[in-house]
């Protein structure tokens, strides 16, 4: 169907591709509904630029069924056969879109205009993703060769990846009714920058036009000037002020303390956040304080341990002075009661004599 489509614009186009008509004020309103209407992609073109296109069977659709032209329902029909009869618009009449054939017809007639081109799309090969995918089949092959089908690579959610595509020129210059890219050339400028560009032409003129300003209002410019640069000048000398202190500080602590006043003033921040936080500071000396007082509660504890140890000692030797005591008491006690004994053994054999 694209091919008998493509050969009948192709019969129906002129030879040249250069219109010898100016655009209508009619076509100019069907591109700009067409550009802001009909959904767009970007990608690149040959590699160079980013470009938006469209496609041209969803610009037919948008033509025939959502735009202000589009004719009635009933009226839209899909006629097959030799001897069909296309509704055309009655000439000088309103534009009304009733058959596909005749937008394809219209949209070729915008596109001879130099809204848009024909692209052709050449898919995008990620050679890293399939040297990985290639190396991995070879892994799979070798683990497993019973399974010889290929899957289609899937998303997280089970879809299909779709492939990323780039443009080319198409060297046949027509319009068709398929899935063929159609970059746009025509870009419309927005009212943001009419807007813009009014504001800075009035506002140069109103400077150059100072002198006549009345005097109150050139009052309050000189007032104005002189707050701002009073401002200016303040945050320079803050900045100024805080290396300074930081400076100051840091030699004053023996390169302890590094404080800072708006660390953030000198950043790539906002207005706001380049007065927040106030100050900032590191102190590093904290840390060998704690390491002296651990070092002091371990030489106290060893001492304490130390007492304990030359207690313990002491209680040692009482006990063990005092079990030789006992020991030479229970030892003398002995010799006594032998010496006794003897005693009473040397008075017995005295008195038999």
């Amino acid at each position: 169907m694209a091919s008998k489509r493509m050969k009948k614009a192709q019969a129906a186009l002129p030879n040249s591709m250069t219109p010898k008509d100016p655009m209508t004020k009619e076509q100019k309103k069907v591109t700009d509904w067409l550009r802001r209407n009909v959904p767009t992609k970007k990608t690149k073109f040959l590699h160079a630029h980013v470009v938006e296109y469209f496609i041209g069977s969803k610009a037919v659709d948008a033509l025939l069924n959502d735009s202000p032209w589009a004719g009635p329902k009933e009226a839209v029909q899909v006629v097959s056969g030799p001897n069909r009869n296309i509704p055309a618009p009655a000439p000088g009449g309103p534009l009304v879109f009733t058959s596909r054939e005749q937008c394809v017809t219209y949209m070729d007639d915008l596109l001879r205009h130099k809204q848009f081109h024909r692209a052709k799309k050449i898919p995008v090969v990620d050679t890293k993703k399939d040297k990985k995918a290639k190396k991995g089949a070879g892994a799979e092959a070798k683990t497993d060769t019973s399974e010889v089908e290929a899957t289609p690579k899937a998303g997280k959610d089970g879809e299909k990846k779709k492939r990323k595509i780039r443009l080319d020129m198409h060297l046949e210059q027509i319009f068709v009714d398929s899935n063929d890219a159609f970059v746009w050339l025509y870009d419309p400028i927005s009212w943001i920058y009419w807007l813009g560009g009014t504001a800075i032409v009035l506002g140069t003129i109103a400077i150059c036009m100072f002198p006549l300003w009345p005097p109150m209002m050139r009052q309050g410019v000189h007032y104005l000037s002189m707050g701002a640069a009073g401002f200016l000048i303040a945050i320079m000398g803050i900045a100024i002020f805080k290396y300074i202190l930081f400076g100051a500080l840091f030699i004053l602590s023996g390169g302890k303390l590094n404080f800072w006043l708006f660390p953030n003033l000198t950043e790539d921040v906002g207005f706001f956040e380049s007065f927040m936080p106030l100050y900032d500071y590191t102190y590093t000396g904290s840390s060998s304080k704690k390491k002296k007082g651990k070092k002091a509660k371990d030489s106290d504890d060893e001492e304490s341990d130390d007492e304990e140890e030359e207690e313990e000692k002491s209680g040692e030797e009482k006990e063990e002075s005092d079990s030789e005591e006992s020991k030479k008491s229970s030892s003398t006690g002995k010799d006594f009661e032998m010496v006794e004994g003897e005693k009473k053994d040397g008075d017995d054999t005295d008195e038999e004599s």
